[in-house]
């Protein structure tokens, strides 16, 4: 069940604080805890995330061979494996065409400019596994990083049960090259410093528990992160024409998540909202992990019925979700007016769960109002840029003395030097006299 309400101004406050609230979720002690590991590791390197990984996991780390992987191929089920690499070429397609290409042009100065595209040497992939198995989530890391060029792919996910063959044949298909059996704060700090055969890496990328986000926060700057991702959530933006069983049944496919995980809805009719309300409860009825939907929904969950679609997009952009689902009778009229979300699904047949899985954009997206200014993951995460600058001589010349008048506005004399020694033959030798140092 969730609560309905008509927009009033305090209620919006509320949903916000509520859902930003939760990104504040590693407490003082996780904080501690994860400092003092990413410490340990720091200094005495692979003993202690051995030690780490035995107290939390009840195993050291090991690496999984190129054997296993292919075993894994073998016995999955071929329906299971037909449908992994159908999602591996949609999120391939998808990220092919975003990929950034180097170039070069000529300024209005007659010089050569441009930028170089590289994608970056080392990257880690950190794939949950502490409550379940996310094969999706290794195709979802994964593959842009290999379109994107990444010299090599660490995955790492924690030595459990749920590190099944799904995974692993997962793994194998988006391209990973090394798959290791670690998980937690632990995991990140050894991608961090190095540890042993875990290598130390120039990305940390996918999402984990809250000692793994804090573990991320903690550790960037000695390597760059995707985001500091919370806990799951969805906003749908329906009209009266709206079906409710659709709207509930994506409410409660992110509900399903985690007891912190938010399902809001967001409509113009009461009529519809108390509709969708009945749904839950009938749908709630017969589906697995109803105890964990049925306390996100009571924590994180509402319903706000608003004077009009233009005031729900409103509302929308300032809780900014990590999914945003409209639907309406033309979805695509509304969409002009998102500005903040991780990813806009339109109409009844583009239900959340789809891009979860298959239809290519990745499913590691912002959280807890930071789609206002994080994107989701792509092959732009795993890619960097250098300026390309080429002058000659003739295209120096006729700017030398602006860039030696900004030099000498910054008091860089050394700086303008540079410059005016490279036409010595057409000004004479360089002033040594006052103002030079």
């Amino acid at each position: 069940m969730i609560q309905i309400v008509t927009a009033d101004g305090r209620r919006e406050r509320e949903v916000l604080q509520a859902m930003r609230a939760r990104a504040a979720q590693a407490g003082a002690e996780i904080n501690r805890a994860v400092a003092a590991i990413l410490e340990d590791v720091r200094e005495n390197g692979y003993p202690a995330v051995a030690a780490c990984s035995r107290k939390f996991d009840g195993a050291e780390p090991y690496e999984i061979t190129p054997e296993r992987l292919e075993a894994a191929c073998a016995a999955c089920p071929p329906e299971l494996l037909s449908a992994l690499e159908r999602a591996a070429a949609n999120i391939r397609d998808y990220n092919e065409k975003l990929l950034l290409k180097s170039q070069e042009w000529r300024s209005p100065d007659g010089g050569v400019v441009g930028r170089a595209v590289r994608g970056l040497s080392r990257v880690g992939i950190y794939v949950p596994g502490g409550t379940a198995a996310y094969p999706s989530s290794v195709l979802m890391n994964a593959v842009p990083a290999k379109v994107a060029g990444v010299g090599e792919i660490v995955m790492v996910t924690p030595p459990t049960e749920n590190l099944n063959d799904a995974v692993l044949a997962a793994a194998k298909i988006a391209g990973v090259d090394r798959v290791i059996a670690v998980g937690g704060a632990q995991a990140v700090a050894a991608l961090t410093y190095g540890a042993g055969f875990i290598p130390r890496v120039d990305k940390l990328v996918g999402p984990g528990n809250a000692y793994v986000a804090a573990a991320k926060r903690m550790a960037y700057g000695q390597l760059d992160i995707d985001m500091v991702a919370g806990p799951s959530e969805v906003l749908v933006i329906a009209d009266e024409k709206a079906d409710p069983r659709l709207a509930a049944a994506d409410l409660l496919s992110q509900a399903e998540h985690d007891k912190l995980a938010s399902a809001v809805l967001l409509t113009t009719s009461r009529a519809l909202a108390e509709a969708v309300d009945r749904e839950i409860i009938r749908q709630t009825g017969y589906l697995t992990r109803s105890e964990i939907m049925e306390a996100s929904l009571r924590d994180f969950g509402c319903a706000i019925v608003c004077d009009t679609l233009e005031d729900c997009a409103a509302l929308a952009n300032e809780i900014a979700p990590e999914h945003l689902e409209i639907m309406t009778e033309n979805p695509r009229a509304l969409l002009p007016r998102i500005k903040n979300a991780g990813a806009v699904f339109l109409g009844a047949w583009s239900p959340e769960p789809l891009g979860d899985y298959l239809a290519g954009p990745d499913h590691v997206l912002p959280t807890s109002g930071t789609a206002r200014f994080f994107s989701p993951l792509s092959v732009d995460s795993f890619l960097k840029t250098m300026s390309i600058i080429q002058y000659d001589k003739a295209s120096l010349e006729p700017i030398r003395n602006d860039i030696i008048r900004l030099a000498e506005a910054e008091h860089l004399t050394a700086h303008a030097n540079s410059i005016r020694v490279r036409f010595e033959d057409v000004d004479g030798p360089a002033d040594k006299g006052e103002g030079r140092a």
